[in-house]
Formats: structure tokens, C-alpha cells, sequence
């Protein structure tokens, strides 16, 4: 005589595992470590960390903020930011959107990963790239041409 539905007795649920491998699903059961897991550690990592710093550098250079670059490639500000500390990778349709809105070629956020060259920039670095983001936002172009050639001159003597 059969049960009725509500006093059925269920068995554990099973997971499919690959050919012929057919298990249980238990409480303590992880799922197998994946290969391309393990090696997106490490140089992975870095290569994302240098795209986004490449992307962050030409961003100041053209005096963009975070907002307008994220506004510009149809992003939130947060994952703007997310890919400038190379927190999250950049697909290779938004690279080539970042590309066209920063006029750069999608070789150039790959320049200089030759070899072990990845260091961060130093504070030398950092404070000419200041100086163009906050040249490029002079509006007066007399103002800038003064300051170009106070520039010349200190950089004479």
C-alpha cells in the first residue's frame, strides 16, 4: 500500500558530477577546486592591477573624474573605481569603450608588461600627473601658455 504524499519519505538530493560520477549531495561537500580558479591568483592579479592603473593614469592625464569616466563607458562610479584598482576585471568590450572615451589605443593599457616592469607609480609620477589633470582644467589658455613658460623657465636653471 502506498503512503500518502505528505508522510513520503524523501532521499537526500544527488548531484551530477561529470561522466559516471553520480553522488550523494552532503552537508560537508565541496565542490572541486577548479584549475583556472587557481591560476587566476597571482600574475592574473597584477595584470589586472596594471590595466587599471594604465586606465586611472590616462584618466588624469585628460582631467576626467571617476563620475565622468563612468558616466562615459555606462558604468556606476563604484565599478569605476573597481576597475582602476583592478578589484574587478575589465571585459574586452568595456576595455575597448574605456579605449574610445580615453583616445587610446587597447595596446596601451598593456604597455610596460614586459618582464617584471610593474612597480608603482612614484610620488614623482604621481605629482606630474596631478599637474596635467589640474593644467588641462585652466580654462584660460593665456593662463596656461604663462604657466607653460613659467615651467620652461624653472626647468632651465
Amino acid at each position: 500500500m502506498k503512503q500518502p504524499d505528505e508522510t513520503r519519505v524523501s532521499r537526500p538530493a544527488r548531484r551530477y558530477d561529470g561522466p559516471g560520477l553520480d553522488r550523494a549531495v552532503r552537508s560537508d561537500a565541496r565542490p572541486p577546486k577548479r584549475a583556472a580558479a587557481q591560476r587566476s591568483t597571482g600574475r592574473t592579479q597584477d595584470i589586472d592591477r596594471h590595466v587599471g592603473a594604465r586606465v586611472r593614469e590616462r584618466r588624469i592625464m585628460l582631467g576626467f573624474t571617476q563620475q565622468q569616466l563612468a558616466d562615459l563607458i555606462g558604468v556606476t562610479y563604484q565599478q569605476a573605481h573597481k576597475y582602476e584598482r583592478g578589484i574587478n576585471r575589465v571585459s574586452a568590450g568595456r576595455l575597448y569603450e574605456i579605449s574610445q572615451v580615453l583616445s587610446v589605443p587597447i595596446s596601451y593599457f598593456f604597455d610596460g608588461l614586459q618582464g617584471d616592469n610593474m612597480r608603482p607609480i612614484s610620488s614623482r609620477e604621481r605629482m606630474c600627473l596631478e599637474l596635467a589633470r589640474n593644467f588641462a582644467q585652466i580654462p584660460n589658455e593665456r593662463h596656461q601658455e604663462a604657466l607653460s613658460q613659467l615651467a620652461r623657465v624653472l626647468a632651465a636653471e
